[in-house]
């Protein structure tokens, strides 16, 4: 995943005397798991000069050679027009390089291969990596490394980038390649200088048939076996949605409990270190400090257990090669709505939180399709809304038709995104086929999964911190001004505002105590309850649900939740798209378009059912 953000390579980088690496081959491929190997825990992601994504970066060293090894978007093909292609060939274009590591799949060369001679034609210093060597016999594939190395003119080193096998024969060839390479070298007019497809072409084929061989009757393997059950054509889909349940269900089965571990130690920090340490200074700021900055970090911190519990599981179900297959399962219907399998898989992961599914996206070749994503994403209701209608549903409507009730709002929540993608996929033509390699399956090592998801989980951190912490000091502050009203009242700058979005919000019958906990939850849906809380000046959810219960009916509580599920999901939300399509103006159209949705249907619900006498 090359497409996030967090700093700018200093400049000293590009004049000073580490040598540098590039990573590059086709998706797929234990790149990425080849380049963390290298990486270690040094591993960055910043903005590369000249160029206009951002990509994975590292600092290692060789024996006794400093090198910096830039991870490059997986790609099929020079001559593509794909974005990832088009980053590519404008990295090999603009920066010169000691040596490019290409990385392939072994079981799979008969269809990769011509990458490696598409770049042979660049004469560039190449060692090509032929990954999953150790997978190879069980597909009946073999191969001379030897006469592979002859066609091409490079070194090729079988490894397996998992299980660390033929690290040190590779490590020794990258060393030895740096060492005959004392200038960096970049290949200007790159498309200018590709070997034609029908030259690429007639040397694949005489370099298969001298160099690689499969046997005409392969044995049943496990991959086999299990694209015969998880690729059926009538049972697939149901064991994907089943998985997907399964793994929703691990993730909050472990994460919420460690989540709710976590918010105790944080309590414990409060009461026992930073309470003494401020309880000496004025109320109001010992108040914005605990209130405000404390409970701002704490609401971060928060995310940790769930965020990185998600990250891991979708490293075992993206690794083992489970997830390129469901997205193909489910591509025939979303191509019809302008999307691909890939966005009904992240559309999917949003169910759980909309943060790292939206960060998904990554995974995606074209920015049409990106973008197109990050605007129906939003819409899966989420875990954190989730709680907000449990306790709305409970408090208003009777044990009998409150799941009903919960089970129609997820139906509005996928007519919303089926809605936006009818709508807006004129705006955002995808026009990239989907194309997928299905890489055998395998399960990852668990150093590798954590290492990734640590990765990712610092990420979410890096950019979250900046819109939480912020938000919510920003809500505490609107809550307890001016100092001298009672919290959350009438009088404060809260109740003043819910009181002038009454002309607005009024007539989807959203009073102005309401009205308040969605400027709350505009920040993270989190809040809203407790937001309701100080509002309504009660202390347990009993109250709470009495409090609520006695001013509203059920025709307002469903209109209320109506909006709670369509309007902005969270400033974190909002914070990843911005981050992942690289635009404030598309930032911001997503917001101006689920908040016009959410008044409109909840205009349409309240109205309606007035009208009809409810």
């Amino acid at each position: 995943m090359t497409h996030c953000s967090t700093q700018t390579l200093p400049e000293s980088d590009s004049t000073s005397g580490v040598k540098k690496i590039a990573v590059l081959g086709m998706p797929n491929t234990g790149k990425s798991t080849f380049f963390n190997k290298i990486a270690k825990s040094n591993a960055t992601i910043g903005n590369w000069p000249g160029m206009t994504v951002d990509l994975m970066i590292a600092k290692a060293k060789l024996g006794e050679q400093e090198v910096q090894v830039v991870d490059l978007p997986g790609i099929y093909d020079l001559h593509g027009f794909s974005e990832d292609e088009e980053v590519v060939r404008r990295f090999l274009e603009t920066t010169p390089v000691h040596l490019l590591i290409m990385i392939l799949n072994t079981t799979q060369l008969d269809r990769q291969i011509s990458l490696a001679l598409q770049v042979k034609s660049l004469h560039m210093p190449v060692v090509l990596l032929l990954n999953m060597a150790d997978e190879a016999p069980k597909f009946g594939v073999s191969v001379d490394c030897d006469r592979i190395a002859e066609h091409l003119g490079m070194a090729v080193v079988p490894i397996s980038a998992k299980h660390g096998q033929g690290y040190a024969k590779a490590y020794q060839s990258i060393k030895d390649a740096l060492k005959k390479q004392n200038e960096p070298v970049s290949s200007d007019r790159l498309l200018d200088n590709l070997a034609s497809s029908e030259q690429i072409a007639s040397e694949m084929e005489t370099l298969l048939q001298d160099a690689f061989h499969v046997e005409t009757e392969v044995k049943q393997n496990l991959t086999t076996r299990l694209d015969k059950i998880l690729m059926h054509p009538v049972l697939g889909l149901p064991i994907f949605f089943g998985t997907m349940f399964l793994m929703f269900q691990i993730i909050y089965a472990l994460g919420i409990p460690l989540q709710d571990y976590l918010a105790q130690a944080l309590s414990w920090v409060k009461d026992n270190a930073l309470e003494p340490l401020v309880s000496g200074l004025p109320k109001f700021i010992h108040d914005f400090l605990v209130d405000g900055i404390y409970e701002g970090i704490g609401t971060v911190a928060s995310f940790i257990p769930v965020i990185l519990l998600f990250f891991i599981c979708m490293g075992v179900v993206e690794d083992s090669g489970y997830l390129s297959r469901s997205a193909y399962l489910m591509d025939a219907f979303m191509e019809r709505l302008g999307l691909d399998g890939r966005s009904f898989v992240m559309s999917l992961m949003g169910f759980g939180c909309n943060v790292p599914a939206i960060m998904g996206t990554r995974v995606m070749r074209s920015k049409a399709l990106r973008m197109l994503s990050m605007l129906v994403i939003p819409f899966s209701l989420c875990s954190a809304r989730l709680n907000v209608f449990v306790f709305m549903t409970t408090a208003l409507f009777t044990p009998r038709m409150a799941p009903v009730v919960l089970f129609s709002l997820y139906m509005f929540s996928f007519a919303a995104a089926i809605l936006t993608a009818v709508l807006f996929k004129g705006q955002y033509p995808n026009t990239e086929p989907l194309l997928l390699e299905l890489p055998p399956y395998r399960f990852p090592t668990l150093n590798q999964l954590i290492m990734q998801a640590w990765h990712q989980t610092k990420h979410f951190l890096y950019w979250s911190r900046r819109f939480i912490i912020f938000g919510v000091m920003i809500i505490w502050l609107l809550n307890n001004l001016p100092s001298n009203v009672p919290p959350a009242s009438q009088q404060t700058i809260s109740g003043i505002i819910g009181q002038l979005s009454q002309p607005i919000l009024g007539p989807l019958g959203i009073n102005p105590q309401l009205a308040v906990a969605l400027i709350f939850g505009f920040v993270a849906k989190e809040i809203v309850l407790g937001g309701l809380a100080v509002i309504y000046s009660q202390k347990d959810n009993a109250s709470l649900m009495g409090a609520i219960a006695h001013q509203i009916d059920w025709v307002q509580a469903y209109s209320f939740m109506l909006f709670t599920l369509l309007y902005v999901p969270c400033l974190s939300t909002v914070a990843a798209i911005k981050t992942e399509s690289k635009s404030t103006k598309f930032a911001w159209m997503s917001v101006a378009w689920s908040v016009g949705l959410a008044w409109v249907t909840s205009f349409i619900f309240y109205q309606g059912a007035r009208a009809l006498g409810f």
